[in-house]
């Protein structure tokens, strides 16, 4: 018999809004008594397009370090006990909703590091919305406390 962990997933991206969801999440999950999959995403620049460069310009590096630089500014060092982080290769929005399905909930930031600062949601945010199995949680990451 496999045991299984109940988890909600976080997308992580280095933005104030993902950084916001790792808070938030770590206050569902304290409250749900689940553990949290921390996942960092990356995919081939579109300057690439379509062919895969020769050598490494070590993009699974950089979103290991950025995911590591957004825990350290969610939580200090002072980590929730239940955390665990994954790197994977691909695009955002398809890892977030595959990642999840087997979570109880999916949080992720409204806006990222994408372009279009004007739109209300990003197409990250707005995919895993429409496709996770999941209930899926967008948070603002402006800064405020939620009410009580």
């Amino acid at each position: 018999m496999t045991e299984t962990t109940e988890e909600i997933v976080v997308g992580v991206d280095g933005s104030e809004q993902s950084v916001e969801a790792l808070r938030l999440a770590a206050r569902v999950a304290s409250g749900l008594g689940v553990a949290i999959r921390v996942v960092g995403t990356w995919d081939y620049p579109s300057e690439y397009a379509g062919y895969v460069p020769l050598g490494s310009d070590n993009f699974d590096e950089i979103t290991r370090n950025r995911l590591d630089k957004a825990l350290v500014e969610a939580f200090g060092g002072d980590r929730p006990a239940r955390l665990s982080t994954k790197v994977v290769f691909g695009h955002a929005s398809k890892v977030l909703v595959e990642e999840s399905r087997d979570a109880v909930m999916l949080v992720v930031g409204r806006r990222g590091h994408g372009g279009f600062r004007g739109l209300l949601m990003g197409s990250v945010s707005a995919a895993c919305v429409s496709h996770a199995t999941c209930p899926v949680l967008v948070t603002h990451g402006d800064g405020t406390e939620p009410a009580a």
